[in-house]
């Protein structure tokens, strides 16, 4: 998509952004090293009166020495596990969390811009980001308050008194998306954060500028050391920290090659704890019963919200042989009347890719489809320019084709036939993924056993309805090589956390002293207030 500044709304125009801080220790300090630039896939006039990638600014390319000396902060912070964060009470964790979010409210305006220009995702889905993102801090401090007033108690069995909680596990590493960088980074930060663990984080390669109207949150929000920020190459700043051994748990939203390298870096695998949100290939099963208005209408936004660039887009369609022509007529001329334009634009349903080759990437799987025997069946299905691809709808697809097996993460539409159940049930239990599916018809008797089986398969049964993440209250996970952990409102703070408790026998020595312990209320730990 080609624009001149002029042409782009007064408050979404940008000047280039020279991020020259990183944030270590509490402090943000000057780089002085290599800069790397950062583009946008959104074309505008240069200097030379030329339309080419729009320069939004500069990020330190950061190395191993930088790495590591926010290594060095996060591992001083947490002390081993004596250091003031991890110690701390519940409430003045609670404290610094508000704080934070409040500041970061102040900066919306700001990240949404950037989530515009940085990875091209539309005005309402930019601000439905950054919205649900500060719902989900909200929602986190709440449900992590109650976590603290259920802990809030003694329990007795055979003798002997307990005090349980949840407690931090170390030091953690944390890499976020591209398509998300700011709600599914936060969805692994935040919660790792409020159970007391120290975190390095590093944004994402798309999406990095955006964090930085956050940094000075970040670092009058939270002790110094807890929070280190730092920019670069993951294989030159993330790698050398694995290989320290001093990480306590990858936290990673990414693919499973990345999390595999990163992981044989460790040096003592038995020791890190994994919280990862991989690949998924998620399929529809359309039913010769289904409601095709709505089904079409599921499988529009699950295939190309976005352009498709999420783990949770519908990744292939399974079509019932009875409806496959009268589906397949229906949806192609439902894709061919999307908007494609800038991210501003009005009623705008598809816009510019961020990541450079990926038009040519999703032309190859045209290509490699096309001359295995598919056909691309709407009319403006792989128009190709610079930064963009019209979503082509493929059919027929067969297994030999790559767009069956390879996570396309962009806008090409893979759909096959099928006459019996057992076809697309028995390729969801031979695939290498197993995230979520969608599952569109209305006979109980049909659709009962299917999610006997399928619940079996995935982690998400989507009835009548694309796949989705939210609402972020549900779990978040995978099978197979999809997901390690869950994660959720609820289900993150276990993710970041272990059980630990105080015991003591039943005897008046010791109750004596778990007595002073509570009346005194000298112990973070032993306590049973109740959080407002």
């Amino acid at each position: 998509m080609n624009t001149t500044q002029k042409e782009v709304p007064a408050q979404f125009q940008v000047a280039p952004l020279s991020q020259n801080t990183y944030l270590v220790n509490g402090e943000l300090k000057p780089w002085e090293g290599k800069m790397t630039e950062v583009y946008s896939s959104i074309h505008t006039v240069n200097t030379q009166g030329e339309y080419t990638p729009t320069l939004l600014g500069t990020v330190p390319h950061m190395t191993g020495e930088g790495a590591l000396d926010a290594l060095d902060a996060a591992c001083t912070a947490y002390n081993k596990g004596q250091g003031v964060w991890p110690t701390m009470k519940v409430a003045d964790r609670v404290a610094c969390m508000e704080k934070f979010v409040a500041q970061m409210k102040t900066q919306r305006d700001e990240v949404v811009k950037l989530l515009m220009w940085e990875i091209g995702k539309s005005l309402p889905d930019s601000q439905k980001e950054f919205d649900r993102t500060v719902d989900y801090i909200y929602d986190t401090i709440e449900d992590y308050k109650q976590l603290d007033r259920n802990s809030a108690k003694f329990q007795k069995h055979e003798g002997v008194h307990a005090h349980i909680r949840r407690g931090p596990l170390g030091v953690v590493l944390c890499l976020g998306p591209y398509n998300y960088p700011l709600n599914e980074t936060f969805a692994l930060l935040i919660p790792a954060l409020i159970m007391g663990n120290t975190a390095i984080f590093k944004p994402a390669k798309h999406g990095v500028l955006l964090i930085t109207p956050l940094l000075e949150a970040f670092r009058s929000s939270f002790p110094a050391g807890v929070v280190n920020i730092i920019y670069g190459r993951g294989r030159e700043v993330a790698a050398p920290i694995m290989k320290t051994g001093k990480v306590d748990v990858l936290a990673l939203i990414g693919n499973s090659k990345s999390a595999i390298a990163l992981q044989d870096q460790h040096p003592n695998k038995n020791r890190l704890r994994l919280v990862l949100g991989l690949e998924a290939k998620n399929p529809a099963i359309v039913l010769p019963d289904a409601d095709l208005d709505l089904a079409i209408d599921e499988c529009i936004t699950g295939t190309l919200s976005f352009n498709g660039q999420r783990c949770t887009a519908l990744k292939i369609l399974y079509v019932h042989d009875d409806i496959i022509s009268e589906f397949n007529r229906r949806f192609a001329e439902r894709v061919d009347t999307l908007k494609f334009g800038n991210p501003w634009d009005e009623g705008v349903k598809l816009t510019p890719l961020p990541e450079p080759d990926k038009p040519d990437y999703i032309q190859g799987l045209i290509d490699d489809a096309v001359d295995k025997g598919a056909k691309v069946i709407n009319e403006k299905g792989g128009q190709i320019t610079e930064n963009y691809i019209f979503p082509a709808v493929l059919y027929p697809v067969t297994k030999e084709m790559r767009v069956y097996e390879e996570e396309q993460f962009g806008p090409v539409i893979p759909i096959l036939s099928f006459k019996d159940i057992e076809e697309p049930l028995n390729d969801m239990a031979e695939s290498n993924y197993g995230q979520q599916v969608s599952l569109f018809g209305q006979d109980v008797q049909t659709i009962a056993p299917l999610i006997d089986t399928l619940v079996n398969l995935v982690c998400r049964v989507n009835l009548n309805s694309s796949c989705q993440r939210g609402p972020d209250v549900y779990p978040f996970t995978g099978r197979k090589d999809s997901a390690v952990s869950t994660l959720s409102v609820h289900d993150a703070l276990r993710s970041f956390s272990i059980r630990t408790f105080v015991a003591s026998k039943d005897n008046p020595y010791n109750n004596k002293i778990l007595q002073d312990l509570l009346d005194s209320k000298a112990s973070n730990f032993v306590n049973t207030d109740y959080i407002l």
